[in-house]
C-alpha cells in the first residue's frame, strides 16, 4: 500500500500520519527518508533553493514527528529514524542549502531525543555514497567510493540492516550512525573531484 504526499507542501505533510493511521492503525515507527538534493553554493543559493531544501529535508520531518508524538497511544512507545548525511560531520562548501537543512535535521534529532524521551526515541543514519546521484556516471561514483578510507561506500542493504539495529536497540537515542566508508573522517579525494 502506498500513501503519497508532497513533502514540500505542509498542508499535505500535516495530514499524512492521520491518513496512514486510518489505514494501518497507530504508527510506532517513522522513517524520515525522503529528501531533496540539489547543488548550490554560498553565492548562487536562492530563496527558492533554501525553501525547497528546508521544507522537504527539515520542516517535513519535524511536522511528521510532531504528529507521531501527538497521536501516540498513552501506553505506546515509538522510534523516529532520520536519514541525514555524513556531510554534517564533514562539511564542504558544496550543496550549501542541502547541507544546512541536513545539519538542522541532525540538531533536530538530538533536540527531539531529549524532548520526547522516554516514550519516543529519535535516532539517525548518516549515509555517504550509497547510489550514484542523477548527476553522476557509474564510473564517477565508483571513483568516489574507492577514494574513501574503506575503499567503498554503503548501499541500501546496509542502510536497512542499520535501521533494523536501531529499531531493536532500546538504549539508543539522539545518535547518528555514519554509513560512509569513513568519509566523515575527512580523508580521501576532495568533493571538488566529483559531480555529486
Amino acid at each position: 500500500m502506498a500513501i503519497a504526499a508532497d513533502l514540500a507542501r505542509e498542508d499535505e505533510v500535516a495530514g499524512l500520519l492521520d491518513r496512514v493511521a486510518a489505514e494501518l492503525g497507530p504508527v510506532g515507527v517513522l522513517v524520515n527518508n525522503a529528501s531533496t538534493f540539489e547543488r548550490d553554493g554560498a553565492l548562487d543559493a536562492t530563496r527558492a533553493s533554501w525553501d525547497f531544501h528546508m521544507e522537504v529535508n527539515l520542516r517535513a520531518p519535524f511536522v511528521l514527528t510532531q504528529a507521531l508524538a501527538r497521536h501516540l497511544p498513552a501506553a505506546a512507545e515509538a522510534v523516529v529514524v532520520n536519514l541525514i548525511d555524513q556531510r554534517v560531520w564533514n562539511l564542504t562548501p558544496h550543496f550549501t542549502t542541502y547541507t544546512l537543512s541536513k545539519a538542522g535535521l541532525w540538531t533536530l534529532t538530538q533536540t527531539l531525543a531529549l524532548a520526547l524521551a522516554p516514550r519516543i526515541r529519535v535516532v539517525a543514519i548518516g549515509p555517504g555514497p550509497a547510489l550514484p546521484s542523477v548527476r553522476q556516471s557509474a564510473e564517477s561514483f565508483a571513483v568516489q567510493a574507492s577514494s574513501l578510507p574503506l575503499n567503498r561506500g554503503t548501499g541500501p542493504d546496509e542502510i536497512c540492516a542499520t535501521l533494523r539495529f536501531l529499531l531493536s536497540t532500546p538504549s539508543i537515542t539522539g545518535q547518528m550512525i555514519a554509513l560512509d566508508g569513513g568519509q566523515h573522517l575527512g580523508w580521501g579525494v576532495s568533493g571538488d573531484s566529483f559531480e555529486e
